[in-house]
């Protein structure tokens, strides 16, 4: 049978025993009788006959010590002794006697110690711990198994008893050796099997460990922000191992100044890369033989791949996202003049392929209208206060769960503003905020409580009290978005027919555009409220909500519209009659208007030349009203001169502008007769 040595004890001094005075004393004052004290101080003797030097109980093997083992029956321990002493073992631990190694810690399923402590003069706070996580977030029965089974072996493993003195260091260590017991070949006889102890060592172990570093990181005792290690999304990439070196060399620089999705997807890009070079040219062993054709012929296998989960043909857009992610690092490499490359690009922007213009697809106001009401019924706050915000910020994911605690203040009218982060563009931002959405703010800061310490901003690097935060750490972006629309489109009817949700979270976004295009905000202020960087980007939503193509259609093709009049087929087709000719030829220079002439048939009526006096965007006030008589006064002398030359037109066209400013001054409560401009 293989073993692996075990750790060493914590503590420098040799381990000893304790005297039987002091024992006695001990057990007599934790248990109150005689029998009890006969009882342990039997197991003691028995113990220390069989290890009068203690050292040699700690190098005998560690089924010998630990003594009940997980193959054996109740009745045929195999170190019965040893099993039966464990008392008497913690009673070492609490008198400084003696500290044991994490093997033995990990091998035993139950310690004991707690209801000893007082006997033993040590003030281990653990209720305080237990507090301290549920401030957090975590249920206050599993935080007390959690920490009480981390705690009691970092504890008898350091021999330090007071929570100040934990460390993230210890934590670190036993995190270590739990993973460590996994690969003993004797593991069954501790936990069963291999894979059992592996579901309960991510399941139970390492997790209590982690919600342990949680609270120490709140407390100010630990300095690693609480992330969860997930594990690698694939395999070591296949090829040769110079070309993985100069892949992991590539990365390391550009994670200087990239995103870590950013470098999350070249991973993925030079995975694929190299799973297709080791299938297609295994003798390749260096990037500097790659060639142009060599990419070619990637390009064309990406275009018959499937993805693995989805079954489907990889989209335009990811073939060209691992395409672009090539191209970038041949031309990184032969600007840094690097060896073992090409040493210069061998594709271009023309090789990549052509992605389609869409427009963005906001959410249609009927959608939106019943989606809205499964929102505000999401039982979750978090949930249902991040899906407020897009819906009323247009603020991407990743910066709503980045919104700090403090994100929220107002106008000088009370207006509230939202205070949006750094993200894509690195840079802040204020924005105006719906007060439904600021309402779910307040409740979520009415939610937090005081015990969490910041955590550093992955854009700002600067330490941060997050809005969304979860067991001292930000929830996922999963949980926030997905889960939750996955829940509220349920609930509205809005599945596609696999039963998933058909409205994402950047929609939203998509939606505030819209809207504020639709609705005549200016390009600064869509650009303002969605944090872009260009001109072009925000270009989009103006082409959505395109007033004068609305305007056109509807004039042309609009229900009951005519094309420039009700006679115009007449005019394009020359069919006019001889009367009709005569009229415009007598007319021409009498429909004369100021940036040309209007070409108006008598069946057409008279022309509106003023056309901005009935303008949706025109606006008059009283300030203008000597000049709108002084107008009115014209208009009517027109009247007069054009009714003296028999122009029965002229005097309709007239009497149509004197109409709309007889209107204009009524509504602005000026009498038709008063003071005149002079010019």
């Amino acid at each position: 049978m293989t073993t692996l040595a075990p750790l060493l004890p914590a503590s420098p001094f040799p381990p000893r025993h304790a005297s039987e005075k002091e024992y006695a004393a001990f057990v007599l004052k934790h248990h109150g009788s005689l029998g009890s004290q006969n009882y342990y101080l039997q197991i003691r003797r028995e113990f220390v006959e069989a290890y009068p030097d203690l050292t040699t109980w700690f190098a005998a093997p560690l089924a010998e010590r630990v003594g009940r083992l997980r193959r054996h029956p109740r009745s045929q321990l195999i170190g019965r002794v040893s099993y039966r002493a464990r008392p008497y073992l913690f009673f070492l631990a609490l008198r400084g006697y003696a500290t044991f190694d994490w093997e033995w810690l990990i091998g035993i399923s139950n310690i004991h110690i707690w209801e000893m402590l007082p006997f033993a003069n040590h003030s281990l706070d653990m209720e305080q711990l237990v507090e301290e996580a549920v401030r957090l977030g975590y249920n206050r029965l599993s935080s007390s198994q959690d920490l009480c089974w981390t705690v009691s072996r970092i504890c008898l493993h350091t021999g330090q008893w007071q929570t100040e003195a934990l460390t993230e260091a210890a934590c670190d260590e036993l995190a270590t050796a739990v993973r460590t017991f996994g690969e003993r070949d004797d593991i069954a006889y501790f936990h069963g099997s291999a894979e059992e102890y592996q579901r309960r060592a991510r399941k139970s172990y390492l997790t209590a460990l982690h919600r342990l570093k949680v609270v120490l990181y709140h407390r100010g005792q630990a300095t690693t922000e609480p992330w969860k290690v997930m594990p690698k999304y694939a395999a070591q990439s296949p090829g040769a191992p110079r070309m993985l070196t100069m892949i992991d060399r590539y990365l390391t620089a550009r994670s200087i100044t990239s995103r870590p999705a950013t470098i999350t997807r070249l991973e993925v890009s030079f995975r694929r890369f190299m799973q297709w070079l080791s299938q297609a040219y295994p003798q390749i062993d260096t990037f500097a033989e790659i060639t142009r054709e060599h990419l070619l012929e990637f390009a064309a296998w990406l275009s018959s791949w499937k993805g693995i989960h989805s079954g489907l043909p990889l989209s335009v857009l990811t073939i060209r996202g691992n395409l672009s992610a090539l191209s970038v690092f041949f031309r990184d490499t032969a600007n840094w003049e690097w060896e073992d490359v090409p040493g210069r690009p061998l594709l271009g922007a023309g090789d990549w392929p052509k992605l389609p213009e869409r427009v963005p697809r906001y959410v249609p106001e009927d959608e939106l209208s019943r989606l809205m009401i499964a929102i505000r019924s999401l039982p979750c706050p978090y949930q249902r206060a991040a899906l407020l915000i897009a819906r009323w910020s247009g603020a991407r994911r990743d910066e709503i769960r980045r919104l700090a605690l403090d994100c929220l203040d107002s106008y000088p009218d009370g207006t509230p503003r939202l205070r949006i982060p750094a993200g894509k563009t690195k840079q802040e931002r204020m924005i105006p905020l719906h007060e439904e959405a600021a309402a779910a703010i307040r409740e979520i800061r009415a939610l937090r409580g005081t015990g969490d310490r910041g955590l550093r901003d992955s854009q700002a690097g600067v330490e941060t009290r997050y809005l969304f935060l979860h067991l001292g750490r930000l929830y996922s972006p999963y949980y926030l978005f997905e889960q939750s629309l996955q829940q509220a489109c349920e609930a509205a009817g809005l599945l596609d027919g696999q039963g998933r949700h058909t409205i994402h979270a950047h929609r939203f976004r998509h939606t505030v555009g819209t809207q504020l295009a639709e609705r005549g905000a200016t390009l600064h202020t869509i650009m303002k409220v969605l944090g872009h960087s260009s001109v072009s980007m925000t270009l989009v939503y103006a082409q959505i909500s395109d007033r004068e193509v609305l305007k056109d259609y509807q004039v042309v093709l609009g229900p009951g519209a005519t094309v420039a009049g009700p006679f115009a087929e007449t005019l394009k087709s020359g069919e006019l009659p001889a009367a009709a000719v005569d009229w415009l030829k007598s007319n021409w220079l009498k429909t004369e208007l100021e940036l040309g002439r209007c070409l108006r048939l008598p069946q057409e009526g008279p022309c509106e030349c003023d056309l901005y006096l009935t303008c949706a965007k025109f606006v008059t006030t009283p300030a203008y009203a000597p000049r709108l008589r002084r107008r009115l006064r014209l208009e009517r002398e027109l009247i007069e001169d054009a009714q003296a030359r028999g122009w029965q037109r002229e005097v309709e066209r007239h009497q149509c502008t004197v109409q709309r400013i007889e209107q204009l001054l009524i509504g602005l409560n000026e009498p038709l007769d008063g003071p005149e401009a002079i010019e």
